[in-house]
């Protein structure tokens, strides 16, 4: 019944954001490319402030059937008038539902494995769908409660209606990922050109390269950041003549953007100055709408962050948070010579060729420099690449130099002076840069068609046969490479989700199931988890993380063996023992003292007047 009842309110939640998308279709007339990240963002933000107003279901719900409304409304709309449904598939667009649709199937039969779900994103859903609110103060289970929640609200959107299984939690990310996709390739204004689909595609396909050490298979934002940026960079050169609309489609992407983490405004802002740069190099008359219309739109865009920025004060006051530079002093307490051996690895780190986001910075700055001259040399051709590469080289500096100062001003120092995150931060605005030159070389090479399409019937639209043949061999090449780079991501997927069972969370659930309290009360008995520190995992705390999240109980701690002359006082401290693994020495002692096998299980920890009592539950 409960299966039926899900499966019920999943194809509601499934109608009602459909509603929404005809709705924006038939009333603002965007293009299908925009209106997916257009919803999803105005949905994330609607909830994200109703999660600040206290009333986080309440405007869930009223989102969920706003949009059944509409979606009900234009259905009986066209039926009255007789329209007739109709269906026009372009081959790109199947190819991209297809495609979609077979990474969102796998993402619906995955499960959280990375560290960082545990330690925050994947638990601050939990307690989220829960509690029906926002954490506050009182939240021990959160860490880190000063990371934004805008990412966080759609998803609890999507797994309110449709359950919270993990993997439901991974498919609403993943909308998110694939409509920023779609949105890139709205750029395109030829859409007879297939090749700017296929050069899109490949150069698009490529950004899965530096996303393996943040792959679409967690709740991780540090994706999301770069590609959100690249789908607000494609609306706005779609409507550079066009400022209003343009500020109209990138207020909810832009704001639900500054909520995504604490550096998603540097993001937004790369975003926000590109409109504002097109918007001034295309003024061609003069009026206040325009100028209104960017106004208005920058202070929308800056309502959800400033939002969240007076509940850290209010809500949050006396909370000590990581990288809170206010609380914890500018230098974190690290002498010159720790701040000088950050600063030497970081340029080591920084320019090591062996690394990812060092080989993507070199092979996208040569592509886009020979790119160039051969534009400007064999074709003839004007292109904006070589302006645009300077451009995101500068927003590149001016990010590592934002990363530098994070290790040495703001991040704790056992963090700090291993560069901790490195390779992730670098890799998001790798993502960012490689996206923006791909977008402005599809762009130039739109351009650089000898002919318009309409200008001449289509079988005339190429200057010769030869470059005709160039044009066809260019998409079997472009979709080869891309197909193939895109099937490598996929099995790199898929082998995550098979390997499960060797996975500690794997091993954790078996033991203690996944549990759910009603009210989100937190389960506050204390455990002591006992597995082998096996790639440190009980040393760097992962364990006792995973523990949190599967039990919903703050009061986790951990442990890899144990010292015979201590076991009582140990276990007098816990009423529960959580085997995880167990091995042969701790299967010795409990056999010992407390007359019990060593199994993977749960023990309650009573007393019997002097005498500790194991009994497996």
């Amino acid at each position: 019944m409960l299966i039926l009842f899900q499966l019920l309110m999943g194809v509601l939640l499934v109608l009602s954001c459909l509603g929404y998308m005809l709705f924006v279709r038939k009333t603002l007339t965007l293009p299908w490319e925009f209106i997916p990240v257009f919803v999803f963002s105005s949905i994330a933000c609607i909830v994200f402030v109703g999660g600040l107003a206290g009333q986080l279901y309440v405007v869930s719900l009223v989102v969920l059937i706003l949009g059944l409304l509409a979606y009900v409304g234009l259905v009986v709309r066209w039926l009255r008038q007789g329209a007739k449904f109709r269906f026009s598939f372009s081959i790109f667009l199947v190819t991209f539902l297809v495609g979609s649709f077979i990474f969102l199937l796998v993402l619906f039969q995955t499960s959280l494995t990375h560290y960082d779900n545990f330690s925050h994103w994947a638990i601050v859903l939990k307690v989220m769908l829960s509690t029906d609110a926002f954490p506050t103060s009182a939240s021990n289970l959160i860490d880190f409660k000063n990371y934004p929640l805008g990412v966080s609200s759609f998803l609890y959107y999507v797994c309110r209606f449709a359950g919270h299984a993990q993997s439901v939690m991974l498919f609403a990310q993943g909308l998110l990922i694939f409509s920023c996709f779609y949105a890139m390739f709205g750029i395109v204004s030829e859409k007879k050109r297939f090749l700017l689909y296929a050069f899109l595609g490949l150069g698009l396909s490529m950004l899965s390269f530096f996303n393996l050490t943040i792959r679409i298979t967690n709740l991780l934002v540090d994706f999301l950041l770069p590609i959100y940026a690249l789908a607000i960079l494609a609306v706005v050169y779609r409507y550079r003549n066009e400022m209003k609309r343009a500020c109209l489609v990138v207020l909810p992407l832009a704001g639900l953007l500054t909520v995504m983490k604490s550096t998603g405004i540097i993001f937004a802002a790369i975003g926000l100055l590109f409109l504002i740069y097109t918007w001034l190099t295309h003024w061609n008359k003069p009026g206040w709408k325009n100028v209104l219309a960017v106004v208005g739109m920058l202070c929308g865009v800056l309502l959800p962050y400033f939002g969240w920025s007076w509940r850290m004060k209010s809500v949050f006051q006396g909370v000590e948070n990581k990288f809170d530079v206010a609380s914890s002093g500018l230098q974190m307490g690290k002498t010159t010579e720790q701040m000088h051996e950050i600063i030497s690895l970081f340029l080591k780190s920084s320019t090591d060729l062996t690394t990812r986001p060092a080989i993507g910075i070199v092979v996208f700055e040569l592509l886009a420099i020979a790119a160039s001259i051969f534009a400007a040399v064999v074709l003839k051709k004007k292109w904006n690449l070589w302006k645009a590469l300077i451009a995101l080289d500068i927003v590149l500096l001016l990010y590592y130099a934002g990363i530098l100062g994070l290790y040495l001003y703001s991040m704790p120092l056992d963090e700090a002076i291993w560069l901790a995150g490195f390779e992730r931060y670098a890799s998001s605005i790798v993502v960012l840069f490689a996206g923006g030159l791909v977008l402005c070389a599809a762009v130039d090479i739109e351009r650089s068609f000898h002919y318009k399409i309409g200008e001449v019937p289509d079988y005339r639209a190429f200057k010769s046969v030869q470059m005709k043949g160039y044009y066809q061999k260019g998409i079997m090449v472009c979709t080869a490479i891309a197909v193939t780079l895109l099937l490598s991501e996929y099995n790199g997927i898929v082998s995550i989700a098979k390997s499960y069972d060797t996975t500690l969370p794997y091993k954790v659930h078996e033991v203690t199931g996944d549990r759910w309290y009603p009210n989100g009360q937190e389960d506050n008995h204390k455990y002591l988890f006992y597995a082998s520190d096996a790639d440190q995992q009980v040393t760097n705390y992962y364990m006792q993380y995973i523990g949190k999240y599967f039990l919903y109980a703050p009061h986790v701690d951990g442990i890899v063996l144990f010292y015979e002359d201590n076991m009582d006082n140990l276990l007098s401290g816990y009423d529960y023992l959580v085997v995880v693994e167990r091995d042969s020495d701790g299967n010795r002692l409990l056999k010992k003292h407390y007359g019990v096998d060593m199994q993977e299980g749960i023990y309650h920890i009573t007393r019997s007047g002097e005498q500790i009592v194991l009994t497996q539950v």
